[in-house]
Order: C-alpha cells, then structure tokens, then sequence
C-alpha cells in the first residue's frame, strides 16, 4: 500500500508536470508577445505543479514518517 502511494505521487508529480509542460509550449508557440491570458495560464500550470508537488512531499513524510519515526 505505501510503496504504491509513494511512487503514485512521483507519477503524478511527472503527469502534471508533462501538463504543464504542454501549455506552456502552446501559449509560446501562439503568441510571439507576451499576451495576459497566456500568462495567467501558465501561472495557472504552475501553480498545480506546486500543489502537487506539496501533496507528493506531504505524502513522502507521512509513510517514511510512520516507518521511520
């Protein structure tokens, strides 16, 4: 159960960040100025990478913890 929730959430960190990823290289290729929506789209991207990137971490802390502490 652990071992699936641990590496679960590095999958998913990888999955939004290929995402994220994929907006910004649409919004770049779209406008060759910097356009406010774009941005905001990538501020949006980046932002769930953040998110999910704090729920993996949480996640790391919360079973190694419970093995190790």
């Amino acid at each position: 159960g652990g071992l699936f929730l641990l590496i679960g959430s590095l999958l998913l960190v990888l999955i939004v960040e290929l995402l994220n990823t994929a907006i910004e290289v649409a919004i770049d290729r779209d406008s060759l100025k910097i356009d406010p929506l774009g941005k905001r789209a990538k501020d949006y991207g980046s932002a769930a990478v953040t998110i999910v990137l704090v729920i993996a971490g949480m996640t790391w802390v919360t079973i190694l913890g419970s093995h190790y502490l």
